[in-house]
């Protein structure tokens, strides 16, 4: 009976193990094939991805992509997706930009107006949903289709703008910038102070990880891992900052997502409602018979996409100092790759947003290198489409490894 007990134990640890293996090789991995990927495109195209006015572009030309990833992984996590949100952000950039432009709102009460419109449409959109119990699929392609249409007609299929400069700076601006030269380089201060702090951020984070893992009972992984990891997250996070203090300094739009980030962030994994989130795609009935109200959490998680879609529409606006009817083309297919890409289970109830984020990192690191390397268009879709199919095969893979 004791040498069955022993065995039965021995077999739980080495499953625990597994699992935990298993995990950190989808994070360590994500990370990796962000470095590979930039690295790859950066010997390609003769190192112009790593400029640092390039660097800058990429962080304000994707910014919104993760904006949008940070609420379509509440979405994922339930096991769904919401195809609308490319249109909803052609639409409330088009409010905003009419707001301003024709009846001369002023530039906050515009903002105002189209993040409500953005919380207005989540609210369309969860009451089909959550209350007639609609599938989010058949009403986000739905609503896909009405506020693309609905953006062509609030614009007339023109383009309406320029857009002045205190509402471009949203966009395209920068925080209060500090210069010095460094050794004949002009460098930001702000930006590299941002980077040693954020580096020191990581380093007592692992630290205090490790510690509660071991205070729980949880398997901590070996120093050489944790070392490694954070040496990795501090080089790509100081790479970063020196590239924008080379350039301009921090963008605006970069603090707006980093805040979203932190939110987020502590929203999914310390709060009941994130909780809640994670227990729906893990598994809805026994979430439901637990006592969670399934549909109430399903109205605010699209409620909040409208929102997030909302502010990803103004920051676009703001970018580019205009609205098109084409804009947010596609953005729902770059938000849905960024967090399957980033570790999100396809099946709901498993994913982070650390994950989402490096998920929409590789997708503009992939958009920024395809465009310095002048492939088309359709090039680049069967690239993303290629990228995407194989996330959810590992997905698959991992699921059933651990399955096993």
């Amino acid at each position: 009976m004791s040498n069955n007990g022993a065995t039965a134990s021995v077999k739980t640890a080495d499953d625990k193990q597994m699992q935990e293996h298993i995990k950190n090789l989808k994070q360590y991995g994500m990370i990796i094939a962000l470095v590979l990927i930039y690295g790859i495109f950066a010997v390609m195209s003769d190192y112009k991805n790593v400029a640092p006015m390039n660097v800058n572009n990429l962080i304000m030309q994707n910014s919104y992509v993760i904006v949008l990833a940070l609420g379509m992984l509440l979405c994922c996590l339930t096991g769904n997706v919401d195809l609308s949100v490319g249109s909803v952000v052609a639409f409330t950039g088009a409010i905003a930009a009419i707001m301003i432009v024709d009846y001369h709102l002023a530039i906050p009460l515009a903002i105002l107006a189209a993040l409500a419109i953005g919380v207005l449409v989540g609210i369309w959109q969860g009451f089909f949903i959550s209350v007639l119990g609609v599938s989010p699929f058949i009403v986000s392609l739905a609503n896909m289709l009405v506020f693309r249409g609905l953006a062509l007609v609030v614009l007339n299929g023109q383009t309406k703008g320029p857009l002045p400069q205190e509402f471009t700076q949203i966009g395209a601006g920068y925080l209060p910038q500090v210069f010095t030269t460094i050794g004949g380089t002009k460098i930001e201060l702000l930006a590299l102070t941002a980077g040693i702090v954020l580096s020191a951020f990581l380093i007592f984070m692992e630290i205090r990880s490790r510690r509660n893992k071991r205070k729980n009972g949880f398997i901590v992984p070996s120093v050489g891992v944790s070392i490694f990891k954070t040496l990795v997250c501090i080089g790509i996070v100081n790479f970063f900052t020196i590239k924008l203090a080379m350039y301009m300094g921090l963008p605006l739009v970069l603090l707006i997502v980093l805040i979203l980030v932190i939110l987020y962030s502590f929203v999914t994994s310390r709060t009941v409602p994130g909780r809640q989130i994670y227990a729906v795609g893990g598994n809805r009935k026994a979430a439901a018979l637990s006592g969670i109200k399934v549909n109430r959490v399903m109205f605010w998680i699209y409620t909040n996409m409208g929102l997030l879609a909302g502010l990803a529409g103004v920051i676009l606006a703001a970018r580019n100092a205009s609205a098109t009817p084409k804009a947010g083309d596609m953005f729902e297919m770059d938000a849905i790759a960024a967090c399957y890409i980033g570790g999100t289970a396809v099946a709901g109830g498993v994913g982070t947003v650390t994950g989402a984020v490096v998920g929409a990192l590789i997708m503009g690191v992939l958009n920024n290198g395809m465009s310095l390397l002048g492939w088309s268009v359709d090039v680049q879709r069967v690239v993303k489409g290629l990228v995407l199919l194989a996330a959810v095969a590992i997905d698959l893979y991992f699921k059933n490894k651990k399955n096993s």
